[in-house]
Parts: structure tokens; C-alpha cells; sequence
């Protein structure tokens, strides 16, 4: 168990890491990636499903599925399976995450195979590095379980270094201009009287009537405390329900009546008492204009666009292919419970050899 305690002690610091590596291809346009799977007979043995002339094995949606497992596990501890009893549902979602980006990448290899990409000789170089690399990352029992061969690991890589390209190529001419007014960051403190009760089932209780009367006489006395020059950092300490005092944000990002305040306030204003779903709000700005954040902000909207333009052509490519799913054989797949099964870096390992500066940024800023 060695090993997984270590990677226990280094989760918070790569846990962002991880998880955005999980899916590295950020395809917004493309729903949650899973495609609308046909289910039918005639497969081969071991193959969970087929998308037009591509095919995924059990042995590659195994790898998938303790990749994801045990980075979970190594974040929030195995008993996260069995939390408030929803264990059965959080396998599920699980193995349909699983299910759904097996399926998007073999539908970005047939896209590359139409766009006429394919790996050059260097890269193909990579993909061999990469899958020895994975090789020795896992232990003989871990192989056998699993049921990774050397052909099977650079399979795998080379279909996920061709989806990645494929999407690269694709959006690699899109630099939509962002204006600092349109990505323009501000950063607020705020003061939240609450007017509603989080119910454990998830579910939302309103106060009634008498009760909101009686919190919105309560945020008008704290504003004019605020106004009469009243520490805002003691009036939060005393009065906000809010969990977080301090947001910093773009347009578009918050509830619209918020933002609508916190964007006509200049430094050091002061809102009125502004009505939101969760209560009544008093909102301080800290400052107009963030411009670290902003610049964040931008790149942020750049890919969102980036990812529109694909999705688009992406979605309307799936649309025509013909997919089966071997559905007994799914169904009979589970959670990977051997104690000798602790791997979680396919994607990671993958981030090591075809995207090594991005992975040491994101390593700088973790």
C-alpha cells in the first residue's frame, strides 16, 4: 500500500492537474462526449463496442476505468464509493464517463483518418516512448489484470495523440480577439443575508414571507453600517451567510442580478440591497478592473469559441456514424477491485511526453 499513500500525500498539489488531464481534449460543442449508442449482437470476444470500422476492447476500457478509479481514490479515499450511500450511483456515473470518452476519442481517430492526419514519424516515435514508459509504470500482476500488452498501450496512445491532433489542427487557426471590456474581471466582497434553507436531500426550502421581510430589514440596517463607514470585513464577520466573501469574476458568470450591481460599482462603492435566488446582498468593489484575472478570463473565452468551432464539426460527424454496444459485456464490467491494481497515470504519462511544458506550467501553478 506504499504506493498509494504516496500518492495520497501528493494529491493536493496535482489533484487540478489530474483531473484536467483526464480530459485533455475540451470539447464543449460535444455535449458530455458520450455518443448514442446503438446496442446489437456480432461482436468479437472482449469487444465492448464498435463505432463504424473503429473498435474499443475490454482491455482498454479497463485501463480507462482504474485510470479514473484510483484518481478519485487517491483525492477522496476509497470509502468515496460508499458515501451517503450512494455508491452504486457514483459507479455508474463513473463507468458512463468511461464509456463516453472512449467513444469521443474513437470518433476523433475516424475524423482524423477523413481529414487525411495522421501521426508523423516523430510523434509515432512518442507514442512508443509513451506506452514503455506506462509499461513500466505498472507492475506484472497490474499487466496481467488489466490485460496490457505493449500492443495494446500503444494502440491506446496513438489513438489518443491522433485525437488530440485532429482537434489541434482543427482549432489551430482560431484567435478570436478579446476585448478587456468583454473578459473584464472584477473583484467584490459581499455580504449575504440568506433567505432560503439547503436541505440535505439537495433540495431548497424558501423562508416565508414574514421570515424574508425580516432579513430584508436586516441587510438594509447592515448597508447603512457599510455607508456610515463601518468596517466591511467586520460587518461579513458578523452578518454573511455567504461561504466566500471575496469573488472574483467575468460577466456572464454570476447570477444577473448580482453582476448587474457589482459591474456598475467603481472602487470602494457600495451597492444597495440587491435580491438574489439565495438572499439579499450587499456588495463592496474591491477593484474595476483585475487585469490578471482579465487576461485569464480571456484565454478562458478563447477556448470556449475554439471549442464551439470544433464541436460543430465534431457533432455533425457522429451524427452519421453507425455505433453498437456490446451491452452484456458492459454491463458485466465493475469497479477494479485487486489491491494490486493502483495505476492512475495513463493520461498523465501521456502529458509527460507529448505536452511536457504544459504540464511543468500547470505543475508551477499547483
Amino acid at each position: 500500500m506504499g504506493k498509494r499513500k504516496e500518492n495520497r500525500r501528493r494529491a493536493s498539489r496535482i489533484c487540478a492537474f489530474f483531473l484536467a488531464a483526464l480530459l485533455l481534449l475540451p470539447l464543449a460543442g460535444c455535449g458530455d462526449g458520450t455518443l448514442d449508442v446503438v446496442l446489437t449482437t456480432g461482436f468479437r470476444r472482449n469487444e465492448v463496442f464498435r463505432l463504424a470500422d473503429a473498435s474499443c476492447s475490454l482491455a482498454e476500457a479497463r485501463v480507462y476505468l482504474a485510470t479514473e478509479q484510483n484518481l478519485y481514490e487517491s483525492v477522496y479515499g476509497e470509502e468515496i464509493w460508499n458515501a451517503a450511500g450512494d455508491g452504486t450511483d457514483l459507479e455508474e456515473r463513473l463507468k458512463e464517463n468511461v464509456l463516453g470518452k472512449l467513444s469521443q476519442v474513437k470518433a476523433m481517430t475516424l475524423l482524423a483518418k477523413r481529414r487525411g492526419i495522421a501521426l508523423e514519424a516523430e510523434e509515432e516515435a512518442l507514442v512508443q516512448e509513451t506506452a514503455a514508459a506506462y509499461l513500466e509504470s505498472l507492475g506484472g500482476e497490474e499487466r496481467q489484470i488489466l490485460g496490457v500488452t505493449p500492443e495494446l498501450a500503444e494502440g491506446m496512445y496513438r489513438d489518443y495523440a491522433l485525437a488530440d491532433k485532429v482537434y489541434q489542427e482543427i482549432i489551430g487557426d482560431i484567435n478570436p480577439e478579446i476585448s478587456d471590456d468583454e473578459a473584464r474581471t472584477i473583484t467584490v466582497q459581499h455580504i449575504l443575508i440568506r433567505t432560503v434553507t439547503h436541505n440535505a436531500d439537495g433540495t431548497v426550502t424558501p423562508f416565508s414571507e414574514e421570515e424574508k421581510e425580516r432579513c430584508r430589514e436586516e441587510a438594509q440596517r447592515v448597508r447603512r453600517e457599510a455607508v456610515s463607514g463601518e468596517a466591511f470585513e467586520s460587518l461579513i464577520e458578523k452578518y454573511s451567510d455567504a461561504g466566500e466573501s471575496t469573488l472574483s469574476f467575468g460577466k456572464g458568470e454570476m447570477e444577473a442580478a448580482f453582476e448587474e450591481a457589482a459591474f456598475n460599482l467603481g472602487t470602494d462603492e457600495i451597492s444597495g440591497v440587491v435580491e438574489t435566488a439565495e438572499g439579499y446582498e450587499i456588495i463592496k468593489c474591491v477593484s474595476t478592473f483585475n487585469r490578471e484575472e482579465t487576461d485569464r478570463n480571456k484565454e478562458k473565452i478563447a477556448e470556449q469559441r475554439r471549442d464551439e468551432v470544433f464541436g460543430e464539426e465534431y457533432d455533425a460527424f457522429v451524427d452519421s456514424l453507425p455505433r453498437n454496444l456490446n451491452e452484456p459485456l458492459w454491463e458485466s464490467v465493475t469497479m477494479i477491485r485487486e489491491e494490486a491494481v493502483e495505476t492512475d497515470g495513463f493520461f498523465r504519462i501521456y502529458e509527460q511526453y507529448f505536452h511536457p511544458e504544459a504540464r511543468r506550467e500547470t505543475a508551477a501553478g499547483a
